[in-house]
């Protein structure tokens, strides 16, 4: 039976993929309702009609992704590309930019109480690595070997993470990173699991971002710390923990693994620990985690 126009055009449909900009906040909701063509007055009925437009979109089998939409972002792209704010083709436009360029969240059915925090954290995770990524191509030079101090840190931090991997218990390992950047403390999170023969399986995306931040406090001789769970079938996890220092990561005695674990990062307040989780003191890296030049 031969497809009609619009069988055709259903078909079709399920083939475009397509970006959503999400106001996650109150405050970014009414920022945009001072545009006139920004019909929405309430920020909890707006998030409802875009959960229902998005399962809507999912039941027709499309692909969408959402994307965090800032007003002050969007406001800077319609002044420099010329664009008249004050209109949805220039949402549109923008919204476009940020599906190339931005944080982005697939949309697989879950609830947007679920998909918004996955959201700021994948923005948040972008603008650490830009940041550090920008500091580290300005440390400059050093000033006794020429060498160039962020490429230098880099290698170094790359270095460092092969070989916590490498001596790790075997299963999975959790890493979280805190660097105390010259402008905000960084936190960079970074997942290992193994493959059946045993090797090391990373996110590259999540490995670029935790060396680059480790390489910023490495550069900078920033202070910070770093803790690594590892979980096995029919294992205690153990819990590990280093303290960054100049160009080394120091092993923690077990009581300081303890303190560090069970202490909250951003208040400071102490957290109640879990049971069955052994607080351990890891191997030294030794030499193999040390630069072979200069990084300052």
């Amino acid at each position: 039976m031969p497809h009609t126009d619009q069988t055709m055009r259903s078909v079709l449909r399920r083939e475009i993929a397509g970006t959503i900009g999400l106001l996650t906040d109150e405050h970014d909701f009414t920022v945009m309702r001072c545009y006139r063509t920004f019909t929405f007055d309430d920020h909890t009925t707006y998030l409802q009609q875009v959960e229902a437009l998005l399962r809507t979109l999912a039941d027709q089998g499309g692909h969408t992704r959402v994307a965090l939409f800032d007003p002050e972002e969007y406001a800077e792209f319609c002044s420099d590309s010329g664009l008249e704010p004050d209109a949805p083709a220039s949402r549109t436009r923008f919204t476009a930019e940020l599906a190339a360029t931005g944080p982005t969240v697939r949309y697989e059915g879950q609830p947007l109480a679920d998909l918004v925090p996955n959201l700021v954290d994948e923005a948040v995770r972008q603008a650490t690595w830009q940041y550090a990524t920008t500091v580290l191509a300005d440390v400059g030079t050093c000033a006794s070997c020429g060498e160039d101090i962020g490429h230098a840190a880099f290698v170094h931090a790359s270095r460092l993470l092969t070989r916590i991997i490498d001596t790790a218990s075997r299963g999975h390992r959790h890493l979280v990173l805190s660097v105390s950047a010259p402008a905000e403390t960084l936190i960079a999170v970074l997942n290992a699991d193994e493959d059946p023969d045993g090797t090391a399986h990373i996110d590259e995306t999540e490995a670029l971002e935790f060396t680059t931040v480790l390489a910023l406090g490495i550069a900078t001789h920033s202070s910070g710390g770093l803790v690594m769970r590892a979980s096995a079938p029919d294992t205690t996890d153990r819990v590990y923990g280093w303290r960054l220092r100049g160009e080394r990561l120091e092993p923690l005695t077990a009581g300081e693994v303890f303190d560090a674990y069970c202490t909250d990062i951003e208040s400071g307040d102490l957290v109640s620990p879990e049971s069955g989780v052994d607080y351990c003191s890891p191997p030294d890296l030794g030499d193999d985690g040390r630069p072979t030049g200069h990084t300052h």
